[in-house]
C-alpha cells in the first residue's frame, strides 16, 4: 500500500464528515476508548492543551503550538479538517506525519479496527495520539473535532482546556441554540483543570459557570480581562501592544485573529508548568505559519491582484470576515457553501457591492452552484454560477484588474480546492 492508497482508504472505508456530513459522524466515546486501549493508551505519555469552540479554535491551536514550539518543546498539533494533504492533521513541531507512517499504520492495525467499523475522526485520532507518544513530545495541542462532550479527542485529561467562542454551527447535532451548543462544548472542562473562555455571551457563561463550578475548575474569561490593550494591522501581520507580554507580532491576517491572540495571551497566562517567556511568546507569534504550516486564515497567495482565502464558513465566522469585506474596493469573490450551514444568514453578511462567482466545491456536502445563485439573486447578490472553483477563479481572474482583490472561501472545501490548484 502506497500513501495515495492509505489516504483513499481511510476516505472510503471510514465515513469521513469532512464529506459527508452528519452521516459520518458517530456520538460517544466507546470506540475511541477500545483503539486507546489497543495502543496502551498513548495519550497518557505527553501533556495536552485541548482547544474547543466555534470559530477560532484552529488558529488558536496554531498560535499555542509555535509559542511552545518557540519556548523548546517538542510540541505535537492535531487539527482538521485539512486542506491539501491528509498529514497536516498530524504534525511535530510543524513537520507533517511521514507518509509511511501512515501506510504503516493501516496495514500493520487494520485487523484489529476494521471489525470496529470506526470513523474517519476516531481512527486518525488513535493514529495521531499513538505518533505523538512514540514521538516522545513534550506538549500536544489538540484541536476538538466537533463540539466536545462526546469528541473523541475528550479522552485526553488536559492541562488546561480553551474554549474560544459559541455561534450556531452544527445544528443537528450540537443543538439549536447557543446554550445547548455551550454544554456540548463545556463537555472538556475536566475536574480541577484550568480553563480559559475566550468570548462569552450572558446565557453561554451561565453554562461555562455552573460546569465549571461542578467540576471544580478554576475559569478565566480572556474577554474579561484582556490581555491585548491596542493593535495595528500590518500588510505582514497584526502589531499588538498587551499587558503581560509587551510589544508583539502575529504573523497572521484578518481583523479576527485580534480576538483569537488575545484568547491564546490568556491562555499562555495559565500555563505555570511550562515556564513561558516573553521572548519565545514574540518569536511564537511572529513565526505561526512558518513553525506550524498553518493554511486557509486569510491567507495571501497573489498581488495584483491581491488574491485571499480564508476558511471562514458559519455565520459566526462570517461576521468577522464581512467587516474586513466591506472595506475593499473592487472586490471579486469566489464563493461556495456546505449544504448544512445557515446560508441565508451567511448570504446576508457579504458586500453587495461585490462580484460574485458562485461555486461549489468537491464535496458530497457542498450546496450547488446553481441553487446558491438562486438565493444571492433573491437578496441582491449578483454573480454567474460556476461548476467548480477552478472555473469559479479563472472567471473572477479574468474579470479583475491589478487593484483588484479576489476572495476565495464561503467553506473549508471551496479553500481547499483553491490551494490544490496553486500549492504543488
Amino acid at each position: 500500500m502506497n500513501y495515495s492508497e492509505a489516504v483513499e482508504y481511510l476516505y472510503n472505508a471510514t465515513p469521513l464528515f469532512q464529506s459527508k456530513g452528519v452521516g459520518a459522524y458517530k456520538p460517544g466515546l466507546q470506540t475511541t476508548h477500545l483503539l486507546d486501549a489497543h495502543f496502551n493508551h498513548p495519550h497518557m505519555h505527553f501533556k495536552t492543551i485541548h482547544v474547543a469552540g466555534t470559530n477560532g479554535k484552529g488558529s488558536t491551536s496554531h498560535m499555542l503550538a509555535s509559542v511552545l514550539q518557540a519556548q523548546g518543546y517538542k510540541v505535537g498539533l492535531y487539527t482538521s479538517p485539512h486542506l491539501v494533504d491528509f498529514r497536516e492533521r498530524i504534525r511535530v513541531n510543524g513537520d507533517m506525519i511521514g507518509q509511511q507512517y501512515v501506510c504503516d499504520f493501516i496495514e500493520q492495525k487494520r485487523g484489529f479496527f476494521e471489525p470496529l467499523y470506526p470513523s474517519f475522526f476516531e481512527l486518525t485520532t488513535a493514529m495521531a495520539f499513538k505518533y505523538f507518544a512514540e514521538q516522545q513530545i513534550d506538549v500536544a495541542v489538540v484541536e476538538v473535532g466537533l463540539g466536545g462532550r462526546l469528541d473523541c479527542t475528550n479522552i485526553v485529561s488536559p492541562i488546561l482546556s480553551v474554549i474560544t467562542n459559541i455561534s450556531i454551527d452544527h445544528t443537528q447535532l450540537l443543538g439549536v441554540t447557543e446554550t445547548e451548543i455551550a454544554r456540548e462544548k463545556a463537555g472538556i472542562i475536566k475536574p480541577h483543570v484550568p480553563v480559559v473562555i475566550g468570548e462569552y455571551t450572558p446565557a453561554t457563561r451561565e453554562v461555562f459557570d455552573a460546569v465549571a463550578k461542578d467540576m471544580d475548575a478554576p475559569i478565566f474569561y480572556a474577554q474579561e480581562m484582556p490581555e491585548v490593550l491596542d493593535f495595528d494591522i500590518q500588510n505582514n501581520g497584526i502589531d499588538f501592544q498587551t499587558v503581560s507580554w509587551g510589544a508583539l507580532h502575529c504573523d497572521l491576517m484578518g481583523n479576527y485573529q485580534v480576538r483569537n491572540v488575545n484568547t491564546v495571551l490568556t491562555a499562555l497566562k495559565h500555563l505555570p508548568s511550562l515556564h513561558i517567556n516573553k521572548a519565545s511568546v514574540g518569536r511564537g507569534l511572529a513565526n505561526v505559519q512558518r513553525n506550524t504550516g498553518l493554511m486557509g486564515r486569510w491567507q495571501i497567495l497573489g498581488q495584483h491582484p491581491l488574491v485571499v482565502c480564508d476558511t471562514g464558513h458559519n455565520s459566526g465566522g462570517w461576521k468577522y470576515l464581512a467587516e474586513h469585506l466591506h472595506t475593499l474596493p473592487d472586490l471579486h469573490v469566489v464563493f461556495g457553501v456546505s449544504n448544512d450551514k445557515a446560508i441565508d444568514e451567511i448570504l446576508c453578511l457579504l458586500p453587495s457591492s461585490a462580484n460574485y462567482y458562485w461555486t461549489q466545491a468537491s464535496v458530497a456536502r457542498a450546496l450547488n452552484a446553481e441553487e446558491l445563485q438562486q438565493k444571492a439573486t433573491a437578496i441582491g447578490l449578483s454573480g454567474l454560477a460556476y461548476p467548480d472553483v477552478k472555473s469559479a477563479f479563472d472567471a473572477a481572474y479574468r474579470s479583475s484588474s491589478g487593484n483588484s482583490t479576489i476572495f476565495v472561501g464561503g467553506s473549508s472545501f471551496v479553500v481547499a480546492d483553491y490551494l490544490g490548484l496553486v500549492i504543488k
